[in-house]
C-alpha cells in the first residue's frame, strides 16, 4: 500500500469494466461505450479514435494498429497486426541510385500505408457489437467542434515547434496563429471531422478508396513520394497467432514479428536467469542487469527481425532459453558486455489502450504515427497527419529490414498481455519509441519481482540504453546514476520522461479489475 503523505496516484477499482488510457477523455469515452452495451474492442476503438484528434503528437488515423484480443479472458487470444506496407515502387536499389542511403523521416518516402483503420473495421468484426459510424461520434465532435489541449499534449507541441514550421500543411492545421498549441487551447479540425464523418457512413474503404485515399496520394506525390492509390487499395490487416514466454507463474504475449515484442519477450527469457529480488527495485544492480538484458535483445532483433512476408525469422529459435548463452553467460555486475552499439533508425510516440468489460472480453490495443507529429506531412484537403513508420527501415540489401516493396518496417508499438494457465490476468502496454520493451520488462517484473501494483510498478522511475547512452529519467537517484558510471555506463538525462504505461489486473477471485495509468502522460484508469 503506498504512503498516503506522498504525491502519488491510486490504484483505480471497479467489478464490472475498466479501461486505463494516455488522456482521460479517451477513458470516459470507453467507460461510456462500455456502459451502453460494447464490448472491450468496442471501447478501445473509440478512445483511440478520439486520441486520434486529442492526442495528435502520438497517434492518428494517419498511422498504424496493432492488438491482442481474448474474448472472455479465456482461451484462444488473437493478435492483429495493422502496420501498413511501403509503396510497390519503394524498391532499395531506387534510393541507393539517388544517394539515399537511410530513411529521411520528414519526407514523403517515411510514409507507410496507414494500416489503423483497416485494423479497427477488422477488429470490430471480430470482436465489436458497434459499428465505426457510432464509435467515431466522440472524435468527430472532438474534430468538428473542438477539443482542449492537454499539458502532455502542450509539452510535445512546444518541442515539436521546429518540426512542425518545416512541415508540409503544418502550419495551416497544426500550429494555431503560428504557433504551438498550449495547454488549455480549444483546437478544431473542421476537415479531420469530414474525413471521419466519411470513415463513419462508409467504413474503410472511405480512406482506402475514393477522396481521402485519393488527397493523401496526391499530397504524398505532390513532395516525391512513390504512393498510388493501388498501393491504398491492396492494404489489409494480418490477423495472426501471438508468440509468447513464461516469465515465474505468468505467460506472456505479443504480437509476432514485424512487431518487436520479440524483443521483450527475450528480454524476459534472459533476466529469467537472474534472482532480481537479491537487488532493490531502485539499484544499481537491478539498473544495469535491465540494461545488459536490453542490450542483447535489442542487437539480436536489428540483426534478425524483418516482415517475415519477405524474410525468414525463426522466432522458435530465438525465444529458445538458451539461444543468447553465449551473451547471458558473460554477463558481470562489475562491467560492460562488449557488444556493437545499436543504433536503430528510428525512436517514436504512440498511445497504448487497456480494456476489459464485464464479460471479461480483454483487449490490449496501441496505436501511432510513429514520431512525434509522424512525418509533420498533413493530407492537403482532409487534415490527416501521416506517420512516418517507413522511417524504420534500412536502406542496406541484405538486411532482414531493407526496405522493399509491398514490405513492413521494423516496428516499434507492442501491446501485451499475460495469462496464468491460460487466463487473462493482465493485460499491459509502455508507450515510448525504442523503450517499449525494456518499459514492458520493467513494469511486469516490478509485480512480479518486487511485488509492486500496477500503479507503484508504472510509476516507478526507468532507463533506457540506447545507442550506447543510459539514459535516465530525474527520478533515478543520484547514487545509482554514480554507480552505474563507475561500471563503465555513459548516462544521460532526458528532456521529458521515458513513455507511459497503462494496465489492467484482473482478479478472477474476488471478481475486480485493478487499474494503472501512467503520471507521465494526461491519462487515467476508469473503471464502473
Amino acid at each position: 500500500m503506498r504512503n498516503f503523505h506522498f504525491a502519488g496516484r491510486s490504484t483505480v477499482h471497479a467489478q464490472n469494466a475498466m479501461v486505463a488510457t494516455s488522456h482521460p477523455q479517451a477513458a470516459l469515452a470507453a467507460i461510456e461505450v462500455m456502459r451502453a452495451g460494447g464490448t472491450a474492442a468496442d471501447g478501445a476503438v473509440a478512445a483511440s479514435a478520439l486520441l486520434a484528434v486529442i492526442e495528435p503528437q502520438s497517434t492518428g488515423i494517419g498511422g498504424d494498429c496493432f492488438a491482442l484480443l481474448q474474448p472472455k479472458g479465456e482461451g484462444r487470444i488473437t493478435a492483429y497486426n495493422g502496420s501498413g506496407r511501403a509503396p510497390m515502387a519503394a524498391d532499395a536499389a531506387w534510393y541507393l541510385e539517388r544517394n539515399i542511403h537511410s530513411v529521411p523521416l520528414t519526407s514523403a518516402h517515411a510514409v507507410s500505408v496507414p494500416g489503423a483503420i483497416d485494423a479497427w473495421e477488422t477488429i470490430l468484426r471480430d470482436h465489436g457489437r458497434l459499428g465505426l459510424d457510432r464509435l467515431l461520434q466522440p472524435a468527430i465532435r472532438a474534430a468538428e467542434e473542438g477539443y482542449v489541449v492537454a499539458p502532455r499534449v502542450a509539452f510535445d507541441w512546444k518541442n515539436q515547434f521546429e518540426k512542425l514550421k518545416g512541415g508540409v500543411n503544418t502550419e495551416r492545421y497544426l500550429l494555431p496563429r503560428g504557433k504551438p498549441a498550449i495547454a488549455g487551447d480549444v483546437i478544431r479540425q473542421p476537415e479531420l471531422a469530414l474525413a471521419l464523418r466519411a470513415i463513419a457512413k462508409y467504413g474503410r474503404d472511405a480512406f482506402y478508396r475514393g477522396p481521402v485515399a485519393e488527397d493523401i496520394v496526391e499530397t504524398l506525390r505532390g513532395i516525391g513520394g512513390l504512393h498510388t492509390l493501388d498501393d491504398f487499395a491492396a492494404h489489409s490487416t494480418e490477423t495472426t497467432t501471438p508468440i509468447g514466454t513464461t516469465y515465474k507463474d505468468l505467460d506472456v504475449w505479443q504480437c509476432p514479428p514485424n512487431g518487436p515484442g520479440i524483443t521483450m519477450l527475450l528480454m524476459l527469457n534472459i533476466l529469467s536467469r537472474f534472482d532480481l529480488t537479491k537487488f532493490s527495485p531502485v539499484s544499481v544492480e537491478r539498473f544495469h542487469l535491465e540494461a545488459e538484458a536490453a542490450r542483447i535483445a535489442y542487437m539480436i532483433r536489428e540483426q534478425h527481425i524483418g516482415d517475415p512476408a519477405q524474410v525468414k525469422v525463426d522466432v522458435e529459435a530465438i525465444l529458445a532459453k538458451e539461444f543468447a548463452d553465449e551473451y547471458i553467460s558473460k554477463i558481470s555486475m562489475e562491467r560492460l558486455l562488449d557488444l556493437p552499439d545499436v543504433a536503430p533508425p528510428m525512436h517514436p510516440s504512440t498511445i497504448y489502450i487497456t480494456v476489459v468489460d464485464r464479460d471479461r472480453n480483454v483487449c490490449s490495443f496501441i496505436n501511432s504515427i510513429a514520431h512525434s507529429f509522424g512525418s509533420a506531412i498533413v493530407s492537403n484537403k482532409t487534415g490527416i497527419l501521416l506517420q512516418n513508420r517507413a522511417g524504420g527501415f534500412r536502406i542496406q540489401p541484405g538486411h532482414p529490414n531493407c526496405i522493399a516493396p509491398g514490405k513492413r518496417p521494423l516496428h516499434t508499438i507492442i501491446p501485451a498481455l499475460a495469462t496464468r494457465r491460460g487466463r487473462a490476468i493482465m493485460p499491459f502496454g509502455v508507450m515510448g519509441g525504442q523503450y517499449q520493451p525494456t518499459g514492458q520488462t520493467r513494469v511486469l517484473t516490478n509485480i512480479l519481482d518486487y511485488g509492486l501494483d500496477v500503479q507503484e510498478a508504472i510509476d516507478m522511475p526507468r532507463g533506457l540504453h540506447y545507442e550506447g547512452v543510459y539514459q535516465l529519467e530525474d527520478g533515478v537517484p543520484t547514487d545509482v546514476v554514480t554507480g552505474l558510471q563507475k561500471i563503465g555506463h555513459k548516462t544521460t538525462s532526458l528532456v521529458g520522461p521515458l513513455g507511459g504505461g497503462q494496465a489492467i489486473w484482473i482478479d478472477w477471485d474476488k471478481g475486480t479489475l485493478t487499474g494503472g495509468s501512467d503520471p507521465r502522460k494526461d491519462g487515467c484508469a476508469l473503471g464502473y
